[in-house]
């Protein structure tokens, strides 16, 4: 089922988070057999910290079903195309991903379901609109962990939502409220993503707007309220625009008419049911066993179960 959320619900980012724990943990963590097991003990450890330091009440893993939508490539096709593995022309896209993380996920799916720790994706979307979604129906606060900045859009006092994001490894978190989001950007929440596609992002492979970087393009969205403030300016020819300006943005216009589609998360994915009560004790103790033996999980489990035994 899927339980109203009133309480503090806690979503992570969970592709972002592994990531940055298998790059923080030594691949001398193995399991006995020799297998590196570093990402899944960090994401484990991880967790840990998150559960005893904020408390939640409910929390949810958010999973890349799909990792790079056809939706989003037709509309903009240097969508994440440079993390495309090399594969034949008539298979699907793969995600280059190290050698050695790729055999840890299906691990950490096992683990986090045997826990009881709800794990959810949606059919041909990313981990951040399954986000963008589940924020959008809670009725609680609503803490986001990830080290994807494009989540920043989420942001909103006055629904408690606000994005904890590393700064180094996985020790330390900054928390982003509207406050600390426009001390950094100048912009609020809905505006992030606004300033996201004028200046673009290489890791996404979004292209921006040639010549508009960051700080040129946080001062418009500040004089004009949005990018749909900012094409009005243009087409009134509005003097507080330079002619520079004007060339690139208006040479940009096939661009921005399909970039806010790709670049803002959705809030309307259709989701499997699914309970996010954060679980006090293991929902299939067997299973987790046999993993915690397999793959040697040792303290990372037991610090994790601990936590939310508390």
């Amino acid at each position: 089922m899927i339980r109203g959320v009133t309480g503090r619900l806690m979503l992570l980012d969970t592709a972002s988070l592994y990531f940055r724990a298998y790059f923080g943990v030594p691949d001398s963590v193995r399991a006995p057999d020799g297998t590196p097991v570093n990402a899944v003990r960090g994401l484990l450890d991880f967790i840990a910290r998150l559960v005893t330091d904020h408390r939640p009440d409910d929390l949810v893993a958010c999973m890349d079903a799909d990792w790079r939508p056809a939706w989003r490539v037709e509309l903009i096709p240097t969508y994440k195309a440079h993390r495309v593995a090399v594969e034949a022309p008539e298979g699907p896209d793969t995600e280059t991903v190290p050698d050695t993380l790729s055999p840890q996920v299906p691990v950490i799916e096992d683990v986090l379901d045997a826990i009881g720790i709800a794990r959810l994706g949606a059919p041909g979307f990313e981990a951040d609109d399954v986000i963008g979604t589940l924020s959008h129906r809670a009725r609680g606060p609503v803490d986001i962990v990830t080290g994807d900045r494009d989540l920043f859009q989420l942001i909103d006092d006055a629904r408690g939502v606000r994005v904890l994001y590393p700064v180094k490894g996985m020790g330390t978190l900054a928390s982003f409220d509207e406050a600390a989001l426009r001390e950094k950007y100048g912009v609020d929440g809905p505006g992030y993503a606004d300033l996201a596609l004028l200046r673009g992002d290489p890791s996404d492979g979004l292209p921006g707007v040639p010549g508009i970087g960051e700080k040129t393009a946080a001062r418009l969205l500040q004089r004009y309220g949005d990018l749909a403030g900012i094409l009005a300016a243009l087409d009134t020819q509005d003097r507080a625009l330079t002619p520079a300006q004007r060339r690139r943005l208006t040479e940009a216009k096939p661009y921005l008419a399909v970039a806010p589609r790709v670049v803002r998360v959705a809030d309307d994915v259709p989701l499997a049911d699914h309970d996010p009560a954060l679980p006090r004790a293991p929902r299939d103790p067997r299973a987790l066993d046999a993993l915690a033996t397999r793959w040697g999980l040792g303290g990372s489990l037991t610090r994790l179960l601990a936590a939310l035994d508390r």
